[in-house]
């Protein structure tokens, strides 16, 4: 397939595909506490055969054009992922997510897979508004879509139950035009 270096320290994003299913679980159980504190990503994985089906599904809603999942691997190691999800091209509108373990935070890695992915999205499938969904309390999240230059259009107030608690969703959004301006700037 192919790979897109982010910078020079060993970081690059590829597609995350079933075949991977060793590689993601094993990231998952370093990560999963870290990973699952606002949300329950990959949280069914728990061995090989759970594992390959969850990347089974995004491989399914990537040929359904309506996802794509991209992991982010440091120095060879898997340590997170990107992924646009409830992608509609003919609306011009999907959703922009990420993950990461321990080991990969603090990198910038996720601001950096991010820009590309945006490209992507928004040049090659004509995505006129991406959204960003985080929980107040994960403020790594929320530094993400500030520094890629997202408006805050609002928070849903416990719209969010996760492990018994209500948190807070913030939404934030990119429109293409914004995202090609910012292009621009030097």
């Amino acid at each position: 397939m192919y790979a897109i270096r982010l910078g020079d320290d060993g970081a690059e994003m590829r597609p995350l595909e079933a075949w991977h299913a060793g590689e993601f679980l094993a990231h998952l159980e370093r990560g999963r506490a870290f990973i699952n504190r606002f949300i329950p990503f990959g949280s069914g994985a728990t061995d090989l055969a759970t594992a390959r089906e969850a990347l089974q599904r995004y491989a399914d809603l990537r040929a359904a054009d309506s996802a794509f999942v991209h992991g982010l691997w440091l120095d060879g190691t898997l340590v997170g992922g990107v992924l646009a999800l409830h992608v509609d091209a003919a609306a011009g509108t999907c959703e922009l997510g990420c993950w990461l373990e321990p080991a990969g935070t603090g990198r910038g890695l996720v601001t950096r897979a991010m820009r590309p992915l945006i490209d992507w999205a928004v040049e090659e499938r004509g995505i006129h508004r991406l959204e960003w969904v985080a929980a107040s309390g994960n403020t790594a999240s929320v530094a993400v879509a500030r520094r890629l230059g997202m408006t805050r259009d609002g928070v849903r107030r416990e719209a969010h139950l996760h492990d018994g608690v209500r948190h807070d969703l913030e939404v934030w959004s990119l429109l293409a035009p914004e995202w090609r301006a910012r292009g621009k700037q030097p």
